[in-house]
């Protein structure tokens, strides 16, 4: 009788197995917590204004970011982007001009590819607001940025330490377009549409 119950023992096992770890991938909280430093790189060529005779570029930054995630399913993620407001100096014909704040917080939809795996590639599509403060021209004279929406991509990799805990990286694209008024009048178009570098440590509750 032993002989016989051993290899049931094992079948019921084997079959059990999956369902254990099923279980302990679902007892995971849906809410995913990351922190890390993010380097803002706008295009090179933000545009002219002034009837296009100053040409204006903004400078990289970088600075801490947050971002809270909402697993829907396994696969799908609701993301939202945040942190403190990065400050970028301004350059009209290649001389500073001024400088200026922008908080940029993005909303996406993430596809995960892999989600249990130790290597998780996913994709993001989103929404992006911005919004400009303490915007300061050198000369004295009133500068103001209007806010923006525009659209936003990603791609990232999660690399998993444990069941809760992963490093990762992410690249974004954001469409930023504002208009700019310099004393109160319209002084024309500017295009930031940064790339966002970021580095991050994930903690899944």
């Amino acid at each position: 009788m032993s002989q016989q119950f051993f290899p049931l023992t094992m079948l019921f096992t084997s079959l059990l197995l999956p369902v254990a770890a099923a279980a302990d991938t679902e007892a995971l909280s849906p809410w995913q917590a990351r922190a890390g430093i993010s380097l803002i790189a706008p295009k090179s060529n933000n545009g002219s204004i002034l009837d296009n005779t100053a040409d204006v570029t903004l400078s990289n930054r970088v600075g801490p970011t947050v971002n809270i995630a909402y697993f829907i399913t396994p696969h799908w993620a609701i993301d939202l982007l945040g942190g403190l407001a990065f400050k970028h100096q301004i350059d009209v014909n290649g001389s500073r001009a001024g400088e200026a704040k922008h908080l940029p917080p993005i909303l996406s939809l993430q596809y995960h590819f892999r989600p249990e795996a130790t290597l998780r590639p996913y994709v993001g599509l989103g929404l992006n607001y911005t919004t400009f403060l303490d915007e300061k021209l050198d000369n004295g004279a009133k500068l103001k940025l209007g806010d923006s929406w525009g659209p936003a991509l990603q791609a990232g990799l999660d690399y998993a330490l444990d069941n809760h805990w992963t490093i990762g990286a992410d690249i974004r694209y954001a469409r930023i377009n504002t208009k700019v008024k310099i004393n109160g009048l319209d002084a024309g178009d500017v295009s930031i549409n940064p790339i966002v570098y970021t580095l991050n440590v994930g903690y899944r509750f």
